[in-house]
């Protein structure tokens, strides 16, 4: 009948469970980079992502160096697991 699962372990695990996805309001980036990140982590290129905001790929460029640099992200493998940790996918 005892559990086989630390306390304070078997606690983190429901508390990671069911815990909220953060808000990605309070991560300091701008609307535009919260929707780059999101087709980020859908997986469109940069030319994708510039055709579907009818902005240049130079201003994509531009949010997606911004957005790396405010979520101190390397590349867009962490910027797809930073989207859904915030729950944007």
């Amino acid at each position: 009948g005892q559990s086989i699962v630390d306390a304070e372990v078997q606690r983190r695990l429901i508390e990671g469970a069911t815990s909220k996805p953060a808000d990605p309001t309070d991560t300091g980036l701008t609307p535009r980079e919260i929707e780059v990140l999101r087709l980020i982590a859908e997986g469109l290129s940069n030319t994708e992502i510039a055709r579907h905001l009818v902005v240049s790929e130079a201003t994509v460029k531009t949010h997606i160096n911004h957005l790396f640099a405010k979520a101190n992200l390397r590349d867009r493998a962490q910027a797809v697991a930073y989207a859904y940790r915030l729950g944007l996918t």
